[in-house]
Parts: C-alpha cells; sequence; structure tokens
C-alpha cells in the first residue's frame, strides 16, 4: 500500500498492555480462497472509486474532498483506491477497550476473539410466564449483570431499548447509565442524536470521579451505524461519530445490509458492498481524526427471500459473517461481525443448533469481536438473560475450540506413557492429568453429564430450569464496582430512572 505523504500518529491506547483475559486466537477457518479474497476486496475498492457514497452532509463532504474524495455531478462521493488504502495504512490495527474495572478490558485485533452482547430487541421473553413483552430499562440492567457475571462474555454492548424511557435524551444517558452500573466490563452503547454523547461522557467522567477521566480510561465504545445500505451514509449517524471522536470515545460503526433486500443476493455481492460500506466510513473516521480507535462492525445479514424478512439462523448467515471477519482481517481492521440470530423464538434444539455453528464459525475465522452473540431470540428482536447464561455456557466450549490442541513442552510424555502401560493401565491417578484438569478442559454447569438415573434421580431439570436459577443467582448479588458516592453525583446531576435496586420506578 502507498506510504502517506506525511506521518499520521496513532493514539497511545494502541499499545496498551493491561489486558487480563486470555487470548484466544481465530483465524483457522477460511470460508474464503486467496482469489474469492481478492476479488470482493478490489470489487469493494472499485464500488468506492465508482459508485461511492450518497447522502453525505455538506460539511462531511467538505472532509471527505480534502482527504482525497471526489464529488461526481449527481453528489456522490467517490474516493481512488490510493486514497482508501493510506486511510487503512493509517488506522488503528488494535484498539484496547479497558472495562470500568481497567482488569476487565480487551485488546480488539489481529484475530483475537471476544464474544459479547449487542442489539436493539424490543421484547424480552419472561422466564416466569413464558410470554413477550416489551423491554424496559430494568430489562436492560439485568441483562448487563447476567453479562458481568458470565465468564466467557468479554463486554457488554446494549443488547435492549428500553422502551418505557420518555424522550430519546433520557433514553441515552439512562441507558449508559444502566449499562456502567450492571457491569464493570467494556460497554457499548448507541446515541439517538449527536448532542447525547458530551452528556453520556460527563456522566463517565463522574463514575471515574474526575474530569477527563473517560479520555484516560474509555470503557464505552459509541455504536454506530454510520450506513443506510445500499451506499448511503446516515446523516444522523456521521454526525454521531464526529462527537465521540471530539469525546475521545472508541467507536464502533456498522454496516448491516440485508442480502437479497439492501445488498446483493449473492453473498460475494454482498460482502463487496458490505465491505465498501466499511470503508467508507474508516474514509470517515480518517478525515475526523486519523487513527482514531475505530472497530469495524460488518454484519451481512440475509433475507429470507420466500419473505423478505431477516433471517439470523441460517448457514448463509454464519458463512458471510465468517467471510466478513476474513475480510477485514485481512486488510488489518478490528473486525466485528454477528453471529448467534436464532429466528427460534425460546431457547429449544433450533435456537441451539443456529447458535453453535454461526457462533463457531465467526470465532474459528477470527472475528476479533462476535456481537449478537449471546442472549437473543426470534431475529435479535427478543432478548433473554436465562438464553445469555445459556449461551455463555456455549460460548466457553466454542472458545475451547479456538484455542486447539497445543503441543507444549511436556504435553507429550513418554516416560508417563510407558509408567502407566507397564504399570496400573489407566491416567486417572496420574500427575499430568490432576496438573491439565483445569486447564486443558473446560465443563459445564448448566449443560448435564450425569446418566439418565443419575438426573432422574436429581429431578430431570431441563438446562432451561438450571439456566433459570443461574440467572436468579447473579441477580442476588449487587455490584461492587461503581463508587457509592459516584452513583450519588450521578444521580444528582442526571434524571436517572433506574431505581437504586435496579428497577425501573
Amino acid at each position: 500500500m502507498p506510504t502517506r505523504s506525511r506521518r499520521r500518529e496513532r493514539p497511545d491506547r494502541d499499545d496498551a498492555t493491561a489486558l487480563s483475559a486470555p487470548r484466544h486466537e481465530g483465524g483457522r477457518y477460511r470460508p474464503l480462497s486467496d482469489r474469492d479474497l481478492a476479488a470482493i476486496t478490489d470489487a469493494a475498492f472499485e464500488i468506492l472509486a465508482r459508485i461511492g457514497m450518497a447522502a453525505a452532509p455538506e460539511w462531511l463532504a467538505e472532509r471527505l474532498r480534502e482527504s482525497g474524495g471526489r464529488l461526481r455531478p449527481d453528489g456522490r462521493l467517490v474516493f481512488q483506491r490510493a486514497a482508501v488504502e493510506a486511510a487503512i495504512e493509517g488506522a488503528a490495527r488494535r484498539v484496547a477497550i479497558p472495562g470500568y474495572r481497567e482488569s476487565l478490558g480487551i485488546e480488539v485485533g489481529g484475530g483475537r476473539v471476544h464474544i459479547g452482547t449487542g442489539g436493539a430487541a424490543v421484547q424480552v421473553l419472561d422466564a416466569k410466564t413464558g410470554g413477550y413483552r416489551d423491554s424496559t430499562l430494568a430489562d436492560l440492567y439485568r441483562l448487563l449483570r447476567v453479562v458481568d457475571g458470565s465468564p466467557n462474555i468479554a463486554y457488554g454492548v446494549r443488547p435492549v431499548v428500553a422502551r418505557d424511557m420518555a424522550t430519546p435524551l433520557e433514553l441515552d444517558v439512562n441507558t449508559a447509565f444502566a449499562c456502567l452500573k450492571a457491569t464493570g466490563k467494556p460497554i457499548g452503547v448507541s446515541f439517538e442524536q449527536a448532542g447525547h454523547v458530551a452528556p453520556a461522557t460527563a456522566l463517565f467522567d463522574l463514575a471515574l470521579g474526575r474530569d477527563g477521566g473517560f479520555r484516560r480510561q474509555p470503557f464505552c465504545m459509541a455504536i454506530v451505524v454510520h450506513v443506510v445500505p445500499p451506499l448511503r451514509f446516515a446523516e444522523e449517524g456521521v454526525e454521531v461519530m464526529r462527537a465521540a471522536v471530539e469525546q475521545g470515545m472508541p467507536l464502533q460503526i456498522c454496516s448491516a445490509g440485508q442480502a437479497g433486500a439492501t445488498s446483493p443476493a449473492s453473498l460475494a455481492g454482498a460482502l463487496a458492498q458490505g465491505l465498501a460500506e466499511s470503508l467508507a466510513g474508516l474514509m470517515v473516521v480518517d478525515a475526523l481524526r486519523p487513527g482514531h480507535p475505530c472497530i469495524f462492525a460488518f454484519m451481512p445479514f440475509i433475507s429470507d427471500l420466500r419473505t423478505g424478512a431477516m433471517s439470523g439462523g441460517g448457514g448463509e448467515s454464519a458463512v458471510a459473517n465468517a467471510a466478513a471477519a476474513q475480510l477485514l482481517r485481512a486488510l488489518g481492521l478490528p473486525a466485528t461481525v454477528s453471529a448467534g440470530m436464532t429466528d427460534s423464538k425460546i431457547a429449544d434444539a433450533q435456537a441451539g443448533y443456529e447458535k453453535g455453528y454461526s457462533v463457531a464459525l465467526a470465532a474459528q475465522a477470527g472475528a476479533d469481536m462476535i456481537n449478537l452473540a449471546v442472549g437473543m431470540l426470534g431475529s435479535i428482536m427478543v432478548a433473554s438473560p436465562e438464553a445469555m447464561v445459556i449461551d455463555d455456557e456455549m460460548c466457553g466450549a466454542i472458545l475451547r475450540t479456538v484455542r486447539g490442541v497445543e503441543a507444549t513442552p511436556g504435553a507429550i510424555d513418554l516416560d508417563a506413557i510407558e509408567a502407566v502401560v507397564t504399570g496400573e493401565g489407566h491416567y486417572l491417578g496420574e500427575g499430568q492429568t490432576l496438573a491439565l484438569m483445569k486447564s486443558e478442559y473446560v465443563y459445564p454447569t448448566l449443560g448435564d453429564r450425569q446418566s439418565v438415573a443419575d438426573w432422574t434421580e436429581a429431578g430431570s431439570l431441563s438446562i432451561w430450569q438450571r439456566a433459570g436459577a443461574r440467572v436468579r443467582e447473579i441477580l442476588a448479588s449487587e455490584p461492587a464496582h461503581l463508587p457509592a458516592e459516584a452513583e450519588r453525583a450521578i444521580r444528582e446531576r442526571f434524571a436517572i430512572r433506574l431505581a437504586p435496586s435496579g428497577d425501573s420506578p
């Protein structure tokens, strides 16, 4: 790729190393051949050079023209490949997102797999009644409490919309607070308007106990839909991007075309358009602040072409999102994809198999972040804390597969093998077996491995029943990471609708 005419510095956060989470390196699964990878990437560059993007606000169009864009007579902005490659070269390759508890932070980039939440579900599955109801602020808080108590969920992007909030500002401020109060892990929130970003960062400064604290410890991502497929900038989305960059907030910018509806029906065409839209977002970031921490949420959704409705659980969705991760990884850009978007309305066998293969393929492809992976049902329109803890256990097993087989020194001990075969004939009591019991193996807590007789004698509990007990266990404990004085300061300044107990007023 060509070298820039001027040096562009990247933020110090790129080099952050204080990250405690184990690293699971993906990338073994490559759904695209080298030839197909090159063809789709070249097509994305050609889309930007020939067709470009519509609906750029005037201020953005001016900045993009300064950084290599050109305005067609019909008003579409096009970008030559050299300009886009220069932006790629200057982009942040690693993005460190600390938690409110810094030790829970993650480093995004390079194929290190992290699994989390996401979405904008408008209903929850009520475990008590078995019915569906509108999601509330208290539901959001409870879901993020489950995130905090789930060892394989690395971050919490807002999974539901709090439909009991009266105004957009109330929604955004209370969403930010509920996520912060619920978990010390990295979080991500969306904003209805650009003017809501500064109040949220002011709230985060109060939580950290110092002015400018959030700039030094940016534990929350701005989740921004910067495009309206096909190939149009989302005006409010790019305004939110500008506001977030000004506030020092890391970005996760989203392209989510729906194949057969808002992107081409062919998976290759949908991937080419989606990659072009993601790179258009990079051009916006590059025009605002080169190297600003940005994660690219490239989420190729799929239509059921019999009805036109979005289908999240099909094999096409699984392979397309894995391919999206491969495409961004080849460019060296931090990648988020979507998986676990089952079309089932309950946590049944359909939910299990659709979630299992879609999350597994995304993880094996080396997606740095997998949004929507846990707790979602009904084509991401419904969320469930019980489904979330089941999915957390599934993700632990999937992450174990990403680790693969590790032939470390001492893993193959011929002396021990000879001692066993000439002695007792089994390895159950061997020192290596005991030493590796917890590091080499992952054990379910909700999944059942009892015999039929023992399971029956224990009450014949289903995984859904065990998940309900696990959710109650998590919610019985109060979060301890947010100091009481910081919460008081926030409540004095902002109209917080979440009761101290975590319930809606």
